[in-house]
């Protein structure tokens, strides 16, 4: 079993409850970030700090495993040229620049996790999508598509790929759910957009469970959708959200309103995009949370 992992995106909402779950099972960690003089108090033991400047592929020699989760943020912002090249590159230069350390390394890692997001797919309306599917022709999912292949470049040195395609995330301290919360404790919360766009959730703690078991368990290679067996539509998570809350839900954020704001940012909240978690399902991977209502009583 793999012991000493390098993450990157370790400090951010994802990488850090993924990290304190495998520090927990006694793993050892390095964690890649853009200032580790920031970190520098903390004193977690089997914990350390690097830059994405250090001697990476002096680090792989060290390294049983990668999980790679780095990139700028998608949702909450304005898109323009620039933010979108901050977005491309945050991820495709940073698992190019992975895989080029392992390619030095003389002892390579046995695994490399690489994430990607449900975005892949594109804008999908009702369909399923698979992992087998095609990807879609948007913006995302040229990123999640360029993403995907550099890091499918580390299978020619005989490791072990996982892209884990990550959908909608609910947890405590981050992601959409985070951003929903104030409007429905202030009873101005509801839908957004058409309301009829699937979500294809999934709470953070699984996810965490769900990645760890890509970790350990040997024959999984390849895509991952990473979600809840049922997606949800716009609407119905935001009358369940209502309802644990016990809130109103009463408005609506048109689809031009955040056109207006966001821009083309606004494509992550308004695609539709239902995936099937077909692999986890088939390795007999056990939710904690399959029920929107049970997730979102333990969140809020």
């Amino acid at each position: 079993m793999e012991k000493k992992i390098v993450v990157s995106g370790g400090t951010g909402f994802i990488g850090s409850d993924i990290c304190k779950q495998l520090l927990q099972k006694d793993y050892e960690l390095i964690l890649i970030t853009r200032n580790p003089t920031k970190y520098g108090a903390d004193k977690a033991k089997n914990l350390r700090y690097v830059s994405w400047d250090d001697s990476l592929n002096a680090i792989m020699d060290e390294t049983d495993a990668v999980i790679h989760l780095a990139g700028e943020p998608i949702v909450g912002g304005r898109w323009n040229e620039e933010v979108k090249k901050k977005i491309y590159d945050s991820r495709i230069h940073s698992a190019r620049k992975l895989v080029q350390a392992m390619a030095m390394s003389t002892n390579k890692p046995r695994v490399f996790i690489s994430a990607s997001a449900s975005g892949y797919y594109g804008n999908s309306g009702i369909n399923w999508r698979a992992e087998e599917d095609s990807p879609g022709d948007d913006f995302l999912a040229k990123v999640c598509v360029d993403w995907e292949k550099e890091a499918q470049e580390a299978k020619e040195l005989g490791i072990r790929v996982v892209h884990p395609r990550i959908g909608i995330v609910l947890g405590h301290d981050g992601g959409a759910l985070k951003n929903m919360l104030t409007p429905f404790r202030l009873g101005l919360g509801g839908s957004i957009g058409p309301g009829t766009q699937f979500m294809s959730w999934i709470h953070l703690r699984d996810l965490t469970r769900a990645i760890i078991h890509l970790l350990e368990e040997d024959g999984i290679q390849g895509s991952v959708n990473m979600c809840a067996p049922e997606p949800i539509t716009m609407d119905v998570f935001t009358q369940v959200l209502a309802k644990t809350m016990h809130r109103p839900n009463l408005f609506t954020v048109p689809s031009f309103a955040l056109k207006i704001l966001f821009g083309e940012g606004a494509q992550p909240i308004l695609d539709s995009i239902r995936m099937k978690a077909g692999v986890l399902e088939s390795m007999g991977f056990t939710y904690m949370y399959e029920d929107l209502e049970e997730a979102l009583i333990d969140l809020v």
